[in-house]
């Protein structure tokens, strides 16, 4: 008994960071009382959240069943799960979506492995995408479903990521370009970013859905790939800029050691200008990527369902779930946020572990 009487040793550092905290929070009377009302204002709103969401909330039954509760009605989001994942894709073929699914959170996983960083990833990037095109249009099956029935969170990851790998091929070249010595080149290179960045994206989508089928009359452009070609296009010229801010970064040094070698300028840039590049910039490629992926709801003014136009859809059903949008988009934000928050936290990961990597490499030269 005696031993369970003596207090365990603080984690280490434990001291140093609760100094740091009071000095933060309790610095001073007026910071302690700003600090204290916080508090108080937090622990007020959290209590009538939890009450709302957990405590007072209805998780199975009818929309009567819910009018009868004062809390939320996640018999709403359980009885709507489909509608609003999948949207209007055939019952009856959900499999599909479902697969497409694991295959696009499969490849984002692996693509979070340092070590399974190769050439295989690079034909995964190109290979996944296409795989779920054809998964989901059911080519080659007696089943095909149209662009046009594609919907849900399947048809938001799939854009996302084939606008967001395909744009890497078209950024890099305009980021080299506005470098370049040649002034016709970075000419040209600098007016199209500018003009492509200082549009919105709606106009951009809007252009391609309407205008350019209109141009071009003879075509039958289908408008899923018409929402891929403009949004590559929009965010490649905003990659293009943190692609040349990040070789920017770089020391001259590091150009002219690789021309002594006799490498010539693709090798340089190849071998040592991009890799670094790339590397210094992940923090950037990361917050672009999230904002490119909050921004796909923009689709729906062009007539696509992507996962929040198929969340609305499912919440304005009024006759049988009345008045049921704030579960609705409560649900939305819970997944547009688990999505983007573990984006984050690995991009803070794999940052530390880069360094730590630089510093070991460093300490091996010494």
């Amino acid at each position: 008994m005696s031993d369970l009487a003596i207090p365990r040793a603080r984690p280490s550092g434990w001291n140093d960071r609760w100094r740091v905290w009071r000095a933060g929070l309790f610095s001073s009377p007026l910071n302690t009382i700003v600090t204290l009302i916080v508090v108080a204002i937090g622990v007020w709103v959290l209590h009538g959240l939890v009450r709302w969401a957990l405590v007072d909330a209805t998780w199975t039954g009818t929309a009567d069943d819910c009018a009868k509760g004062s809390g939320a009605c996640w018999a709403f989001v359980r009885a709507n799960s489909k509608l609003m994942v999948f949207g209007t894709y055939p019952s009856q073929l959900l499999w599909r979506p479902i697969l497409s699914l694991i295959l696009m959170f499969g490849l984002m996983i692996a693509s979070m492995v340092p070590r399974l960083w190769s050439k295989w990833l690079v034909l995964a990037w190109i290979a996944t995408p296409l795989a779920v095109i054809l998964l989901l249009g059911g080519f080659f099956t007696d089943r095909p479903v149209s662009t046009n029935d594609w919907g849900g969170l399947p048809l938001t990851l799939l854009i996302w990521t084939i606008a967001y790998a395909a744009a890497f091929a078209i950024a890099i070249p305009l980021a080299l370009a506005r470098r370049s010595n040649m002034g016709g080149i970075r000419l040209v290179s600098t007016g199209f970013i500018e003009i492509i960045r200082g549009l919105p994206m709606v106009v951009i989508l809007l252009v391609s859905s309407q205008i350019v089928p209109m141009m071009l009359p003879a075509f039958d452009v289908n408008l899923f790939f018409s929402v891929e070609v403009a949004l590559t296009i929009f965010i490649a010229c905003y990659l293009a800029e943190v692609i040349r801010a990040g070789i920017q970064s770089l020391s001259a040094g590091q150009t002219e050691a690789a021309r002594a070698l006799g490498l010539s300028y693709w090798q340089t840039t190849g071998l040592v200008v991009l890799p670094q590049a790339l590397r210094a910039i992940i923090p950037p490629l990361v917050n672009l990527g999230i904002g490119v992926f909050l921004s796909t709801p923009l689709i729906a003014f062009i007539g696509m369902i992507d996962f929040l136009s198929a969340v609305k859809i499912a919440a304005s059903n009024e006759q049988v779930w009345p008045g049921r949008y704030t579960e609705a988009y409560v649900f939305a934000a819970i997944v547009y946020f688990a999505i983007c928050f573990a984006a984050s936290r690995y991009s803070l990961w794999l940052e530390r572990r880069l360094k730590a990597s630089e510093r070991q490499q460093t300490e091996k030269k010494k």
